[in-house]
């Protein structure tokens, strides 16, 4: 009968274990608690990367008329038989940013752009050309060209995830990633984040709780680091014995071997 009720304390402890296990799994499980308004601002402010030393941009200035905007481009535009354009050289197509938060920009000079945001950046690019070089405003696009997120610990493939249209937020690079294990603690994922002061701090994210898709920290920005910890259970089951210890263990289990053996033999 002992062993019996042991059986079944342990057969219920393992059912009460899976069950709070289990209640942790799913995502946004309030999502019809949180406020559409809230969900619209956030979708509103999304998009837009601040700038960084070790950023690579491409910046593309652009008009009617091509000509008069090609000394503001990286980009040398060869003409081709008929009206088309075709990209040449690609040698100086990118802008990085210095450690200083600088880059030379053609005609315009050094420019201090840490800091920035993408659409601030177009418009600071375009009010030093419009109207002192141009008579009219031009066109102009920034795109990062490096924009990539660490993501570390229980992700199904962890690794970097590089987004190749300047943005990303926290369920595509979970997406990207193959999903979290099941031992990943989804109420408590880390993100490090480094400004453009090189100051970093350490937010956490809840992604059991909706409310974690209003959080301005859903929009990531470049060189953001996820980290996932491994739940209580994952880490019972990666526990391992001191190399001291385990030596001892080994040594002890010799001797009680040795031991047995001259014993068995002594009685025969």
């Amino acid at each position: 009968m002992k062993i019996r009720n042991l059986l079944l304390l342990a057969v219920a402890s393992l059912l009460m274990v899976s069950c709070a296990d289990i209640k942790s799994v799913p995502y946004m499980t309030n999502i019809d608690e949180i406020p559409a308004a809230a969900l619209s601002a956030a979708t509103t402010q999304a998009g837009d990367f601040s700038i960084k030393p070790g950023d690579l941009l491409q910046i593309n200035v652009a008009a009617s008329n091509k000509d008069v905007v090609a000394p503001f481009n990286k980009v040398h535009y060869v003409p081709t038989a008929g009206m088309s354009y075709n990209i040449g050289d690609h040698s100086s197509y990118f802008y990085l940013v210095d450690d200083n938060g600088n880059i030379d920009f053609p005609v315009l000079g050094k420019l201090h752009i840490a800091g920035m945001t993408k659409n601030s950046l177009e418009d600071y690019v375009a009010s030093l050309i419009y109207p002192r070089y141009l008579n009219e405003r031009p066109g102009v696009e920034c795109r990062i060209q490096n924009f990539k997120v660490f993501c570390l610990g229980e992700f199904k493939s962890p690794g970097v995830v590089q987004a190749t249209n300047g943005r990303l937020n926290v369920v595509e690079a979970i997406t990207m990633c193959g999903d979290l294990t099941l031992q990943g603690m989804r109420d408590n994922i880390l993100l490090v984040r480094t400004d453009a002061s090189g100051q970093r701090t350490v937010k956490r994210i809840n992604i059991n709780d909706a409310a974690f898709l209003a959080m301005p920290e859903y929009n990531l920005q470049q060189n953001d680091i996820l980290y996932v910890q491994p739940n209580k259970y994952k880490a019972r089951t990666v526990w391992s014995m001191p190399p001291a210890y385990s030596a001892g263990v080994s040594i002890f289990s010799t001797i009680v071997s040795v031991v047995t053996f001259i014993t068995v033999l002594a009685r025969k």
